[in-house]
């Protein structure tokens, strides 16, 4: 069965919903009566595909697949399968199939609102690797602590740049984040001290699932990538940049970087995104043989941040887009298998930081402060120059085109003060 895009469901979806029809992501939910299992949504219906397949409105797969506490078992089974079970939900709930529509009792066990449910971290992460593939935040962050007249390093512009980073400390949108603690070097001529860090930030990234594994030795080349690519998430790879500054050099980010990261809890499928494809960035010196491609290998996704805190509603403090990334998925995929690291389903790659040309436009509090010279100013007077104990941070992300939107839902934090013994 093709994709049937840009129909309308006979269950209503605001025409802002992240989650038309054409949508279908992936995740886990839960209620006060049922346990994890696999689920996905359209508008403000979760929908339970236990009991879909139970009830055989889905086939194709035992039904045990979608009674699984994470997505890695569905995945495993391979893109062939999971874009038939996505055709089969879109044809379900579309306007003119009556099969579902007209049976009440089958809906009150398929459908829950959102507003019952339980998200849970959709995927068991085994290895976690975040790139620095954003060359707006690398010079920014190369002009801020080094030479403004060498803002990269040398191997910038020849590879994807990446580090693999603590899968088990990735956490699941809505889970509240204790500030970090640790060595800092405050004072250049002065040793250095401990404490809760002083510069807590966020980082604007979009993370991909790996839906299929490789051997060791084996190699995959950008052509091949994206049948490697399940879908795709919000991410935060929270930074304590204090931490992260002195102890980074030689082998790179530690404890500035692993005691969380956030995730949303949907993974939107690449079939999904077809649809927003654009052109990557020109790259300049010519890439190596292994790291071209061609085609369109770059998403036209607007990514917001929003600041909250107590008394306060949220406010926007970043837009900026997943299309300004200079190294695609398909490029850190080839390099990450190149030397022939395997991959296993469930494995996260993240993006790095994503800031486009424009100050608006730069994912992190670091550049948006520019080191805390230029501080941000809240509509209750207040300011900031990092993230605060009690701030919230949530990220949007969303695409529109041809009077379709397709969105990603939310991933949010909120920073508790440093965990006492």
């Amino acid at each position: 069965m093709s994709p049937i895009p840009f129909r309308k469901s006979w269950l209503f979806v605001d025409e802002k919903s992240d989650f038309p029809l054409y949508n279908i992501p992936f995740g886990i939910f839960s209620t006060k009566t049922r346990e994890p299992r696999v689920a996905s949504i359209i508008g403000d219906w979760v929908i339970d595909l236990s009991v879909l397949a139970e009830l055989g409105y889905i086939k194709a797969a035992p039904v045990q697949v979608y009674q699984q506490k994470s997505l890695n078992p569905f995945i495993a089974l391979g893109k062939n399968f999971t874009s038939q079970v996505r055709n089969q939900i879109m044809e379900l709930f579309a306007e003119g199939n009556e099969k579902l529509k007209n049976n009440e009792a089958d809906r009150q066990l398929i459908l829950v609102p959102v507003h019952d449910v339980t998200l849970h971290l959709p995927v068991e992460i085994g290895d976690y690797t975040d790139f620095y593939s954003s060359k707006e935040h690398a010079t920014n962050v190369g002009t801020m602590f080094r030479d403004p007249n060498n803002a990269l390093l040398p191997n910038w512009l020849h590879l994807p740049v990446g580090y693999h980073g603590r899968a088990s400390s990735i956490v699941v949108s809505g889970t509240n984040i204790y500030r970090p603690q640790g060595q800092m070097k405050p004072q250049p001529e002065l040793p250095p001290v401990f404490g809760a860090t002083k510069q807590l930030d966020f980082e604007l990234e979009v993370a991909f699932v790996v839906g299929k594994p490789t051997a060791m030795g084996d190699t995959l080349s950008t052509a091949e990538a994206e049948s490697y690519i399940f879908g795709l998430a919000l991410f935060n790879d929270w930074s304590a940049r204090d931490i992260q500054s002195w102890e980074y050099v030689p082998l790179g980010p530690f404890l500035g970087k692993n005691f969380a990261s956030t995730l949303s809890p949907w993974i939107v499928t690449l079939e999904a995104l077809e649809f927003l494809r654009v052109d990557g960035p020109s790259q300049e010196p010519q890439v190596l043989d292994y790291l071209s491609y061609e085609g369109k290998k770059s998403y036209d996704i607007t990514l917001e941040v929003y600041l909250g805190a107590e008394g306060m509603e949220e406010q926007r403090i970043c837009k900026s887009n997943f299309k300004y990334m200079y190294w695609t998925m398909v490029q850190q995929l080839a390099h990450h298998t190149v030397n022939g690291c395997n991959l296993r389903v469930g494995d996260l790659c993240a993006s790095g930081t994503i800031s486009g040309p424009s100050p608006e436009s730069y994912g992190s509090m670091l550049e948006l402060c520019w080191r805390g010279t230029k501080p941000i100013l809240l509509s209750d007077g207040s300011s900031r120059k990092f993230i605060e104990d009690n701030d919230r941070i949530t990220m949007k992300g969303y695409g529109e085109k041809d009077g379709m939107r397709i969105g990603f839902g939310s991933c949010t934090g909120v920073v508790l003060p440093l965990k006492e013994k």
